[in-house]
C-alpha cells in the first residue's frame, strides 16, 4: 500500500504545471499561448527570461526528484523508479490542466535520475550543458542527453532497473521532441539567447 501511494504522490507532485501556475501568477498570461505553447522551462526562459525560467527549471525537477527518492529511501529502488516515472508522466499529462498537453519532461527526467542513479544524472546533464553551450538549441542538448541515458546507465553497472528506466525515459524525451527535430532539420529551430527573454 505504502508504494502505490508513493507512486500515486509522484503522479500528482509531476501534475503541478509550475510554468503554466507561475507565469499565469507573475504575468497574469498563459503560457500555452505564447512562444511554442508549452509548459516547460525552455518556452518559459525564452519567452520571459531567467527570471521565470530558473524557478521553473527547479520546482520541475524537485516533483521528479521527491517521490523518486522518497520511494527508494521507503520502499526500494524500483518503487522510486515507479515513482519518478509517474511524475515524468504527470508532467506530460497534468491532472490539474486536465490531462492536456504538459511539457516535454526534460527537467522532472533529471529529477529523476539524481533521486535513483545520481551518477547517470550528472553525466546526462553534462551532456545537455556541453551541447547546449556548443549548439544553443535547448532541444538538441535534451534529445543528445536522453539518448547517453541508457549508455551511461549501462557504463555505471547501474541495476537493470536503472538500465530499463532510462531506456524507456531517453526515448518519451525523443519522442515528446519530434517537432523540434523536424525544425532543427528544416533550420527554423529557435536558438536559445540568455541576456533577453525573445518576447517583451
Amino acid at each position: 500500500m505504502t508504494a502505490v501511494l508513493i507512486v500515486l504522490g509522484g503522479y500528482l507532485a509531476g501534475s503541478c504545471p509550475f510554468g503554466y501556475w507561475i507565469v499565469r501568477l507573475v504575468k497574469h498570461e498563459d503560457i500555452r499561448k505564447v512562444g511554442s505553447g508549452n509548459i516547460g522551462t525552455s518556452n518559459v526562459w525564452r519567452t520571459y527570461g531567467r527570471g521565470l525560467g530558473l524557478p521553473v527549471a527547479a520546482l520541475d525537477a524537485m516533483k521528479g526528484f521527491v517521490p523518486a527518492l522518497v520511494g527508494v529511501m521507503l520502499v526500494s529502488h524500483v518503487v522510486g523508479i515507479l515513482a519518478g516515472g509517474a511524475a515524468m508522466f504527470g508532467h506530460s499529462r497534468p491532472l490539474f490542466l486536465r490531462f492536456e498537453r504538459g511539457g516535454k519532461m526534460v527537467a522532472t527526467c533529471a529529477g529523476v535520475l539524481f533521486g535513483v542513479a545520481w551518477l547517470v544524472g550528472l553525466a546526462a546533464a553534462a551532456v545537455w550543458i556541453l551541447v547546449f553551450l556548443v549548439s544553443r538549441y535547448a532541444s538538441l542538448a535534451s534529445v543528445a542527453a536522453a539518448v547517453s541515458l541508457p549508455v551511461f546507465a549501462v557504463l555505471f553497472e547501474e541495476p537493470t532497473s536503472v538500465v530499463l528506466f532510462t531506456a524507456a525515459a531517453g526515448v518519451a524525451v525523443i519522442v515528446l521532441h519530434r517537432a523540434n527535430l523536424s525544425r532543427l532539420r528544416a533550420g527554423t529551430e529557435s536558438r536559445f539567447h540568455f541576456r533577453r527573454p525573445a518576447r517583451a
